[in-house]
């Protein structure tokens, strides 16, 4: 049998690395499926499926039905991940920047890429914007064009936002007609992902209120899954993924309905703010 050419040289025999290879393709692919490891190992499923328990085990992937999905890293606090990859999360602010329209009333959810976001909006847009993260309203302050909306409560310190009833409370009200989503992970079938329960409650509930959904994602959390679901897929209209993303998902997620937008690369992210022509459709509201 011919193996696959990333395990030639590697003994597939020794689990180790057969660890190795999982992992390789679960960061190339975002999945891995137990009946097709086993024939290209030429092992048995109940093998394979040892293995995925052992990197599951070791918070390296989650078993699903069939096989295993990778875990998305964006597992720790806002403070660790306000200092990881700011060019790219620039990037991906800048690019979010462009789906903006005059006179739109738009909901910033908590997380490090919507505050990249949020320092990339131009003056002069008439927003009104809403926010439960303090550090996206702290940048907001004072900025021309903006009316700001602060959600107010209890600040979970891991997420860095107002969390709970109060806040939820406050948004039933509300109808933005776009909301910026912050998440952990987004699967085409998995759907969009938060490790925190508070957190992900919250962002269901926004979704639900929102007119449009557009979420920004750096490569990591691509294919990736975290422990609570916030919504299906198909309740995103686009998403804004890193110029270099891989191309299997980002075609999975235009054949699921998403419109998919690349980020310029990181290394000109510092240029001035772009806008798109044309107005940008807002689709997807949810019925409620």
């Amino acid at each position: 049998m011919m193996l696959h050419a990333s395990i030639e040289g590697q003994n597939p025999a020794l689990p180790a690395n057969r660890h190795a290879i999982i992992l390789d393709r679960l960061t190339a692919d975002g999945q891995v499926s137990a009946s097709l490891l086993a024939r290209e190992f030429s092992t048995s499923e109940d093998t394979i499926r040892r293995d995925l328990r052992d990197l599951a085990s070791r918070g390296l992937c989650q078993r699903v039905y069939g096989g295993a999905v990778l875990v998305s890293p964006a597992s720790t606090s806002i403070r660790v991940r306000a200092t990881e990859g700011s060019e790219r999360k620039q990037a991906l602010g800048r690019m979010l920047a462009t789906l903006l329209r005059p006179g739109q009333f738009i909901f910033i959810d908590a997380g490090s890429t919507n505050l990249a976001f949020a320092h990339q909006i131009p003056d002069g847009l008439n927003l009104t914007v809403a926010t439960h993260d303090p550090a996206i309203a702290a940048c907001l302050v004072g900025r021309s064009g903006v009316e700001l909306l602060m959600i107010g409560g209890k600040v979970n310190p891991k997420i860095g936002a107002a969390l709970g009833g109060g806040p939820q409370r406050e948004i039933a009200s509300m109808s933005p007609d776009l909301l910026i989503l912050g998440a952990c992970s987004i699967h085409a079938e998995n759907g969009v992902g938060a490790f925190d329960f508070d957190d992900a409650q919250m962002k269901t509930a926004l979704i639900q209120r929102a007119g449009s959904t557009v979420l920004a994602v750096q490569n990591e959390k691509l294919g990736a899954v975290a422990t609570h679901q916030i919504a299906a897929i198909d309740l995103i209209a686009d998403v804004v993924v890193e110029a270099d993303a891989p191309t299997a998902l980002t075609e999975t997620f235009s054949s699921k309905g998403l419109r998919v937008h690349h980020a310029a690369p990181a290394s000109i992210a510092n240029e001035g703010p772009r806008h798109a022509a044309g107005p940008m459709r807002l689709t997807k509201r949810v019925q409620r």
